[in-house]
């Protein structure tokens, strides 16, 4: 095995959400930007997470007596993000027409012919936004005007911001009486906000959020069940913009302040060699086993996402090791590549740093953020052995062994040399899972674990490296540009909650499905899986994970479903956006470290990661996955489940003991049905054919064990 270890610098890749974005590395940055910008960014960055931690510690209370509304911590870093996005994302094509300009003067006409017909007068300030629509149009695709506009946004962004945060009470006072200021304060930043946005994350969760504020406005004209409460433009651009349920609320606030504390940890990690370490731990015990390569992969990648909780950064910090590693062993470059995109996108499962979608699960459910670590354990597990049973299978079939052992480093070595890095990591698992012992928030625990983590790697290193304070330093600093893509999304997501919650539609679309489904649990999830699939199709988690969380779960409570389990389900076929085609964010990323073509390798990862269409079902029709019910029946159903995503993928990949037959093949898919039922909605029925399937598998495989010894003894004759 190749000893390559992650590049330089790609500690800027890892972050807490951060899917879909390849983020430049702190040295490609530098060398790539000009000395303003680099400045600028520097300046914005340190800004950022320093509100950011300081808020967290709480010390402009404690210190200084100085007490602020969460909100106006919101607009002073939603301020600072806007002004580093437009300060370093930069790189566009060159346009006669820019795209996003042209939707603001459409949006604007729209609204002047609306007030010209329904007030019988003109708004003048609208029609000077008209002319800077109109005149944003025109040049912000021109190369020539492309880099002054960036600093002219990133300068209003800082000054909007600052203005609302300084009004902001008085503002909210004022709101219900739509003031001039406030409404196109609200106007303009929301503008800049999509704007920044769209050159993060592309059109795609831009555009749904268009499509629901130009649904709003057409739907008096739709049938009954398709009308929501007509609403004033200027009411709802105010609304967005100010209110607490709009762009400074709450998805914003577990953005800012939640995900960046873990982010840091994360980017700290790296830099200070956690990510080696974790590969190194995953060697040193996989890598006498067959497949030892691929199994290097599932367990680095599962180790990994323990702390990353991001797909993408998952696959560039463990796949630039193992993916070759595979492909030298014997597995192809395609499904060298599958693997490692699936085990990376289990880090978005794996306790207990998840995904940035779970922090905000804990926010809608109004739980701790250790009630969904704990609710996610055993699906996370699930998924983890059904890829670790897939690669042990097929690497039995190909007949691929274990990796020379010339290569590898001993388990003892590591342990020896790495122990500090599982002290902060150990450290976060008692606070976020037992908070009544240690009494801290999650954010302050990801904090508290950092420094901690900082502590360690200064006075041991890791493999005779010790990390600089300047190094350090820079991780935590870079944890701002890291956390672009969270933090926007998080705003533009409270634009696209605030039009739901102020139009009704949020509601209607619950009783739509409601009706879709006639009021059939099994029916209403397979239509909300179709649609969280659909909508994962070009966007990231998070953003699918919003969407759905909002528009598609509170249907599934309405019949009954948990809304730990309602929540879950969603945010799982969300995630599938990272392995599915045509955008397939961790797939892609894969392919690219394997040289191959990520749609190839995306079918393949769907084909790998089969367990993740069928888990989101089980965990809801049988909530003891959750981890809810007594400690028996959760014992069994989890057996229960892995023998079945075990004879499962035996039928898949068409080997358990022995090379299968197509009938066998299908005996094995069929008991591993007759395992997976959820026994809840049948009775005592569901549990006796739970046991006909289990005897049905044993049967099989003992029926294989006898067959393959009947062949080694031909072959030996």
């Amino acid at each position: 095995m190749s000893d390559e270890r992650t590049p330089p610098g790609a500690a800027a890749h890892i972050s807490a959400a951060s899917e879909e974005r390849f983020i430049a590395s702190t040295e490609e940055f530098v060398s790539e930007s000009s000395k303003a910008t680099v400045l600028a960014a520097n300046i914005l960055q340190a800004l950022l997470v320093g509100c950011v931690v300081l808020w967290v510690l709480d010390v402009p209370r404690q210190v200084f007596g100085v007490s602020f509304y969460t909100e106006q911590l919101l607009a002073v870093t939603l301020g600072l993000t806007l002004a580093l996005a437009f300060v370093t994302e930069t790189a566009r094509q060159p346009t006669a027409v820019d795209h996003g300009g042209a939707s603001a003067v459409v949006a604007i006409a729209a609204y002047l012919i609306y007030h010209r017909y329904a007030q019988g007068e003109i708004s003048w300030p609208m029609v000077v936004a008209l002319g800077a629509a109109i005149a944003w149009t025109l040049t912000a695709g021109r190369l020539w005007a492309a880099r002054w506009l960036d600093w002219v946004c990133a300068i209003v962004s800082l000054l909007l911001c600052a203005y609302i945060t300084v009004r902001y009470e008085a503002l909210t006072y004022e709101l219900a009486m739509l003031p001039v200021e406030g409404v196109i304060g609200s106007a303009i930043l929301t503008f800049l906000v999509l704007e920044a946005s769209r050159r993060i994350s592309g059109w795609g969760f831009v555009a749904i959020i268009l499509a629901i504020a130009v649904y709003v406005y057409i739907s008096p004209f739709l049938p009954g069940d398709f009308q929501t409460r007509w609403v004033r433009p200027e009411r709802m651009v105010a609304y967005v913009g100010l209110d607490v349920n709009g762009m400074i609320g709450s998805i914003l606030a577990v953005a800012v302040l939640v995900v960046i504390p873990f982010t840091i940890l994360g980017q700290v990690l790296a830099r200070t060699g956690g990510a080696d370490f974790f590969s190194d731990l995953a060697m040193s015990a996989m890598w006498r086993f067959r497949g030892g390569a691929a199994k290097i992969a599932v367990v680095g990648s599962a180790l990994f996402g323990m702390i990353s909780g991001s797909a993408v950064s998952n696959v560039l910090a463990v796949g630039v090791v193992t993916i070759p590693a595979m492909i030298k062993s014997g597995f192809s470059p395609y499904k060298a590549g599958a693997i490692e995109s699936v085990g990376s996108t289990g880090g978005q499962l794996m306790p207990p740093v998840m995904g940035a979608a779970a922090f905000i699960m804990a926010e809608f459910l109004q739980v701790s953020y250790g009630a969904v670590c704990v609710a996610a354990a055993i699906p996370a597990v699930l998924y983890y052995a059904c890829l670790f049973i897939h690669v042990d299978l097929d690497a039995a079939k190909q007949g691929i062994g274990g990796v020379d052992a010339k290569e590898m480093p001993a388990l003892s070595e590591v342990l020896k040399s790495g122990w500090h890095f599982l002290v902060p990591i150990f450290f976060l698992v008692i606070a976020l899972i037992y908070p009544e012992y240690l009494r801290l928030t999650p954010e302050k625990a990801a904090v508290a674990s950092t420094a901690l983590l900082i502590v360690l790697a200064l006075f041991f290193g890791y493999r005779g490296k010790r990390v600089t304070p300047k190094e350090i330093a820079v991780a935590v600093i870079e944890t701002g540009r890291v956390s672009l893509d969270i933090i926007l999304i998080g705003a533009a997501a409270g634009i696209m909650v605030g039009i739901m919650s102020i139009s009704g539609l949020a509601f209607g679309m619950t009783m739509q499905l409601l009706a879709l489904s006639g009021d059939s649990v099994f029916l209403l999830l397979i239509l909300i899986a179709v649609l969280a699939f659909v909508l994962g199709i070009g966007l990231p988690t998070v953003s699918v994970y919003i969407l759905t969380a909002t528009l598609l779960a509170p249907a599934l409570v309405k019949l009954g479903v948990t809304p730990m389990a309602a929540h879950m389900f969603v945010m799982y076929n969300g995630m599938l956006s990272m392995i599915t085609p045509p955008v397939a964010f961790a797939a892609y990323a894969a392919a690219n470290i394997a040289r191959t073509d990520g749609w190839t390798t995306g079918w393949i990862a769907c084909l790998v990661g089969w367990s993740t269409f069928i888990l989101p079902f089980l965990f809801v029709l049988t909530p003891s996955l959750l981890m809810d019910g007594p400690a028996h029946l959760i014992v069994w159903n989890f057996a229960r489940v892995l023998f079945a995503l075990f004879t499962g993928t035996a039928a898949i990949l068409g080997f358990a003991l022995a090379p299968m037959t197509t009938a066998s093949r299908l005996l094995y898919g069929l008991a591993s049905i007759l395992i997976a039922l959820p026994p809840d909605p049948f009775g005592m029925a569901g549990h006796v054919i739970n046991l006909v399937g289990i005897g049905a598998g044993i049967a099989l495989l003992v029926f294989d064990h006898l067959r393959r010894k009947g062949l080694i003894a031909a072959r030996a004759a």
